[in-house]
């Protein structure tokens, strides 16, 4: 009798098993157009950092930006829904946030550079920066070449960190966790001057006159999309987008969206001299 109540029980078992594997599967990885393996179904999951005005921002519940309508061109070749995470930029710098599986991608406007690519993969890029110089109207401070006493500001983990504490000589550098609190600091006189992408900077002055951006360093930098190193199928996907996004003119649309012109430099143009 034991032995028969236990075989009857088989099924049920298998039954339930199977509803849990279902479960499962229905919460973890699954598959997008062209074979390509997302860490949630049906979702295309990025990691960024905010705020970074006009390329990732909260407007009401929403979050928006150029990075997000270039990886909604990603997200709708692949058949599936953007999905945005807000993280520490350090995890995203670091890799961590692809290489432990909390993202698919990365789209932080983050610079390609050697240490990165020794990381993670990025994809090719996307748009061109330069670092640049905020300070309050008026301020005597026009570059880097006398700031020896002033406290200037950067965001922590960014090029425009190592940059200025290659070149502020004799400058306090001030560590922010993120943009706004370094727009901000300027903006209150807290900080002699930030440095950070122009692009963002150029944003930021357009709504608060009683700051400037002084000069622009000629860095050389490219924004590119991150992604773990080996994800050859999305990769391959994202660099498609890209280069179908100038033939078919979205990138421009897109561009003049965010930051009211033409773009003088589009993905697959040669980089600046």
């Amino acid at each position: 009798m034991a032995r028969f109540k236990a075989l009857a029980l088989i099924p049920a078992l298998a039954l339930a098993a199977g509803a849990l594997s279902a479960c499962g599967e229905e919460g973890g990885q699954g598959t997008a157009a062209g074979g390509v393996q997302l860490v949630a179904s049906g979702k295309l999951t990025t990691c960024t950092h905010l705020p970074y005005q006009p390329f990732q921002v909260k407007q009401g519940d929403k979050i928006v930006g150029f990075d997000v309508d270039l990886v909604d061109l990603v997200a709708k070749k692949l058949g599936v829904e953007q999905s945005i995470v807000d993280i520490a930029f350090e995890n995203i710098e670091s890799g961590e946030a692809m290489n432990t599986g909390q993202c698919d991608l990365a789209a932080a406007g983050m610079t390609i550079n050697d240490k990165r690519k020794a990381k993670f993969a990025f994809s090719d890029p996307y748009f061109e920066a330069s670092q640049a110089l905020l300070v309050k109207t008026g301020s005597p401070i026009k570059d880097l070449s006398n700031v020896a006493g002033k406290k200037i500001g950067v965001q922590s983990a960014t090029t425009g960190a190592d940059y200025a504490k290659e070149k502020a000589a004799g400058a306090e550098i001030v560590t922010f966790d993120d943009l706004a609190l370094l727009e901000q600091a300027v903006k209150s006189g807290q900080i002699d001057a930030g440095v950070n992408d122009n692009g963002v900077l150029y944003d930021f002055v357009k709504t608060n006159p009683d700051t400037t951006v002084v000069t622009e360093f000629k860095t050389n930098e490219f924004y590119g999309i991150g992604m773990k190193t080996g994800n050859t199928a999305l990769l391959t996907q994202v660099n498609e987008v890209l280069k179908a996004s100038v033939t078919d003119g979205s990138y421009a649309q897109i561009y003049q969206k965010w930051f009211g012109k033409a773009p003088t430099w589009q993905p697959g143009s040669p980089a600046a001299g």
